[in-house]
């Protein structure tokens, strides 16, 4: 039985407001970059103050910028703390309260810098100008203040010496097991280590070092330890077993005196101490041979080391961000369920479970304060991530950064639906229907699918599905089996099985549209991104169901991404090596089914992908043409799996709409179909 909700009826207050001087409008492409992302709440050590991030989109300039902001977490207006030009990234107060802090890449005048690398920067919250605080020739990648607010630890990777053209690029040389990233290119052996810096005398000490990453650094309470995040095995690219270690803050032997807290042999981050400095609480992975399939649980472990106690095993649903009450007495934390991601709390027994926050909504971060302040990022369908503070049991909100925007929208309805798959198996979904949506009157209709697998639809605000809905769409979205938020079983359903279960689920919650009344079913149209593109491409080759599909930054001939994609690890765990396990591969690839597609297929990517190369939309394309199916093929320059150019954003989106408009809308467009 899932725990009470304590904060329901304030669930009036997550609506926007009316526009009263003039009628509402429908969404348009165009209010993606009007529309402003709020992020990283810090709550300021007197409880006063919420510190946050405010990222805007310059179209014509064809860039996003993030601002960082302050607010009173007691309610009041919103004050931006540092000028247009560069980002703020990653606030943080000072111990004391005085100064924030935030990693930025801007030119200095008196430092004379050319090509800027991000540094920690201070500001006082009572005005005046940003003070740089670090000189690290390449750069800072996380940082945090020891409790007494005298030092930093910083994040720093290593470098290489001067390349010794001026006119060329360095080549790369490879020994790496795992040997590439998305949106980081090619790998080499300079790690990720640990220093501790002392501004008072401008020291730098390094107290980790090696052939590791070291990541997430969180100071104890006494300031003398630093527990972190590091897969320090013989072969850290051959498995994914990450451990929380402590490392002296005065480690002058570079890392050589560690302490390791967790020896689990999966997945040990994010940790948390406890007030007392006794304990850590982490999020770990008990079964890592499931990969991305095995539920993260809530665990917390002695400081010195010793058995773990997994305080979330029952509930069975994976968890995010703990961190521990001032008091001690509790650990706050995300978990995923059934679409909701909610604010839960547990005692360090394991007992006493309850969710603050939850409901109809997306929790994205949370922050904790003095005397039980809590400041949550807070999504809804209708309302993108704002922050609001936890008042005796109901939310409240602080920020409205996007009222102005949403006050003149007419937006989609959204609703929680629930049907049962061919087997049986309980699937939940969301629909959206069209501004001004008569039920009994059935509409054209999208499915959507999401990416992951391993990821869920929620309740949060969704700008893709709000604008085909201003079109006349209805949006049908679905949580099939492989989705997170409906346990480990449900996550693991489609190991080595991908487009049979998930591909039932899907078309159920079509079936489940149609019987509702919503969707017409013969202008019927489907696509999806990353995996929701996989997922578009098994649904295409079984069913011609659909007037119209779009399958973007998919993949479709899976032995031809071995080495080329960044999942060598994932591959291989789940269907084995292409050269012993070749039959699985070949079965479960879509391009081998290419004769059976008849649908309308828009295909796109990013030419630098390297998450899912842009090779397997492009061999899909080239089969489609050869045997001469309507098709297209779209590939944005310079973008990798995530496209971040608000030019192509745009495009990407009137295309979808476009795409739709020309197979779907027109009467008669598709037909009821069948399965192959």
């Amino acid at each position: 039985m899932r725990p009470l909700r304590a904060w329901f009826v304030a669930v009036g207050m997550l609506v926007p407001v009316t526009a009263a001087t003039q009628a509402p409008r429908l969404l348009t492409v165009d209010d993606l970059f009007a529309l402003k992302q709020v992020a990283d709440p810090q709550i300021s050590p007197d409880g006063r103050w919420v510190a946050y991030t405010v990222t805007t989109t310059d179209f014509k300039a064809e860039k996003s910028e993030s601002r960082l902001w302050m607010a009173p977490l007691a309610g009041g207006e919103g004050v931006p703390l540092t000028a247009p030009g560069s980002s703020a990234s990653a606030p943080r107060w000072s111990p004391d309260g005085r100064y924030i802090s935030f990693l930025a890449a801007r030119k200095s005048s008196a430092q004379g810098d050319s090509e800027p690398k991000a540094q920690v920067w201070t500001l006082d919250r009572r005005g005046g100008e940003a003070r740089r605080l670090t000189h690290v020739g390449q750069g800072v990648e996380g940082y945090e203040w020891s409790p007494d607010g005298s030092k930093l630890v910083l994040v720093i990777r290593d470098t290489l010496p001067t390349w010794t053209s001026p006119k060329t690029a360095r080549p790369w040389v490879i020994t790496r097991l795992q040997f590439k990233r998305d949106e980081v290119g090619y790998l080499d052996t300079l790690r990720a280590h640990l220093y501790v810096f002392t501004p008072a005398s401008d020291v730098l000490t390094q107290i980790t070092s090696g052939n590791y990453d070291d990541a997430e650094p969180v100071w104890s309470p006494d300031g003398k330890s630093v527990a972190f995040v590091s897969n320090r095995s013989d072969n850290p690219d051959g498995n994914i077993d990450t451990n929380i270690w402590i490392a002296p803050a005065d480690n002058a032997d570079r890392g050589k005196t560690l302490r390791q807290v967790t020896t689990n042999p999966g997945p040990d981050d994010q940790p948390a101490w406890s007030p007392d400095g006794q304990w850590i609480a982490y999020v770990t992975v008990v079964e890592p041979d499931l990969i991305w399939y095995a539920t993260e649980h809530l665990a917390m472990v002695p400081a010195q080391g010793g058995a773990p106690r997994i305080l979330t095993r029952a509930l069975d649903r994976t968890v995010a961000r703990p961190r521990f009450s001032p008091d001690g007495r509790a650990i706050y934390f995300l978990v995923d369920d059934h679409g909701e991601r909610d604010v839960a709390r547990i005692a360090p027994s394991g007992n006493d479970l309850s969710r603050p926050i939850a409901g109809d909504l997306d929790v994205a971060s949370f922050a904790l304060g003095p005397g039980g302040a809590l400041a949550a990022l807070i999504a809804t369908p209708a309302r993108p991530g704002e922050i609001f503070r936890l008042e005796l049991g109901q939310v409240k909100q602080v920020t409205f950064t996007n009222d102005s925007v949403l006050a003149g929208l007419r937006l989609a309805g959204v609703e929680k639906t629930r049907f049962s798959s061919r087997d049986g198996t309980p699937i939940e979904g969301f629909a959206y229907t069209p501004p001004g949506f008569v039920r009994g009157t059935p509409a054209p209709a999208l499915l959507r699918i999401h990416g992951g697998p391993v990821a869920q639809y929620t309740w949060a605000f969704n700008f893709e599905a709000q604008l085909l809905a201003a079109h006349g769409y209805v949006v049908i979205h679905v949580n099939p089996r492989g989705s997170s938020g409906y346990g480990q079983d449900f996550c693991r359903a489609i190991w080595a099985d991908w487009g049979n279960k998930d591909y039932d689920d899907v078309m159920a919650g079509v079936d489940d549209a149609v019987r509702r009344g919503y969707a017409d079913p013969k202008r019927l149209g489907v696509g999806g991104w990353s995996y929701g593109g996989i997922l578009t491409n098994y649904v295409i080759i079984k069913t011609d169901r659909f007037a119209a599909a779009i399958s973007g930054a998919s993949e479709v001939l899976y032995a031809a991404n071995y080495g080329h994609d960044h999942y060598q690890y994932e591959w291989e765990r789940e269907l084995g090596l292409p050269w012993k396990n070749r039959a699985l591969w070949e079965r479960l690839s879509p391009f081998n089914y290419v004769e059976r597609i008849v649908t309308p297929t828009l295909l796109m990517g990013g030419d630098k992908d390297w998450n899912v190369p842009v090779q397997n939309v492009e061999q899909l394309y080239q089969a489609l043409r050869r045997l001469g199916r309507p098709t297209e093929l779209v590939v944005y320059p310079g973008q990798s799996h995530r496209i971040r150019t608000p030019s192509y954003l745009k495009d990407r989106l009137e295309r979808y709409v476009a795409w739709y408009d020309r197979y779907v809308k027109p009467a008669g467009a598709g037909g009821v179909g069948s399965e192959r």
